[in-house]
């Protein structure tokens, strides 16, 4: 009996491949595969301004959305924790893998060292997206990424908008994010709970400048675990979150802060009104007066 011909990369069918696999999706292990053709079809083309020579996928799962990579980029890297989608993925594109177009890494994506790559493309596990995203982000390569709709909206939430927050501002700081989908829970299967959305990051840097990264990340996530007090108030009961040894020193220095990027009234602010040029400011100002006396 002859070979079956070779299948174009772009054309795979997802449900065919999901039945190759042998391995049903399984919510209690966060795995909803994308099934709707249109939907994994389109994703390609949100990355087509990035530069596709080595394009890292987390998750690959049966392959779908790596068929429609292989489409388009010159090398793709799978990262897969499941040690039998693994397997299946080196299978079914045994000719790519033999001609070093496609690596598959079977391993966690949280742990293992990740490569270099020119871009990520992914249908992230919802389970360890906000992870993931933030493992990514600081390295500084543009991104089309899959998330629960809800999370996707934060990220690109604007300030002053009731979506936006701590993720906004950690996000932004990375990159330009826009949601460019929006995707029901119809196009997987099994159907997840609540609906999703592709987004697409555009690195760059920042328009503000900060000295101290990490404490820049801690001082807004401290600030935003207490969003419906003041700034001043925020400031003085999350110490033990932001690391400052005096608070008040800090809230001191804020009552007529010597920023451009801040107004006197900063203090009577709440987090979601503050835009992330002015957390930078803040943030440089705890960093020279509240932290190891000042």
């Amino acid at each position: 009996m002859g070979r079956a011909p070779r299948e174009e990369h772009g054309t795979r069918d997802p449900d065919a491949l999901i039945r190759r696999a042998g391995v049903r999706g399984d919510p209690n292990r966060d795995q909803h595969f994308l099934v709707d053709d249109r939907v994994v079809d389109r994703i390609p083309g949100y990355a087509e301004e990035m530069d596709l020579s080595h394009v890292l996928e987390i998750g690959g799962g049966p392959g779908v959305l790596t068929d429609r990579l292989l489409a388009v980029a010159d090398r793709v890297t799978v990262v897969e924790h499941d040690s039998k989608f693994a397997e299946f993925l080196r299978r079914e594109f045994r000719e790519e893998c033999d001609a070093e177009r496609l690596t598959v890494v079977e391993g966690d994506a949280l742990d293992i060292e990740l490569p270099d790559f020119t871009a990520c493309v992914a249908n992230l596990p919802y389970g360890i997206s906000s992870e993931i995203a933030f493992r990514l982000l600081p390295r500084g390569k543009p991104m089309v990424l899959m998330f629960q709709q809800e999370f996707a909206e934060r990220m690109a939430a604007e300030v002053g908008s009731d979506d936006y927050g701590r993720l906004s501002v950690t996000a932004q700081h990375y990159a330009d994010v826009e949601v460019v989908e929006r995707v029901p829970r119809e196009a997987f299967a099994p159907q997840p709970e609540v609906s999703s959305a592709i987004v697409r990051t555009t690195p760059r840097k920042p328009d503000y400048e900060v000295d101290d990264e990490a404490f820049f990340l801690d001082f807004v996530k401290a600030v935003f675990t207490q969003r419906r007090k003041t700034i001043r108030n925020a400031i003085r009961n999350t110490a033990h979150i932001s690391g400052l040894d005096d608070p008040d020193a800090v809230v001191d220095a804020l009552e007529v802060p010597d920023s451009d990027a801040l107004e006197d009234d900063i203090l009577r602010k709440r987090a979601g009104k503050v835009a992330p040029a002015q957390f930078a400011a803040m943030a440089q100002i705890a960093n020279e007066h509240g932290r190891g006396g000042g």
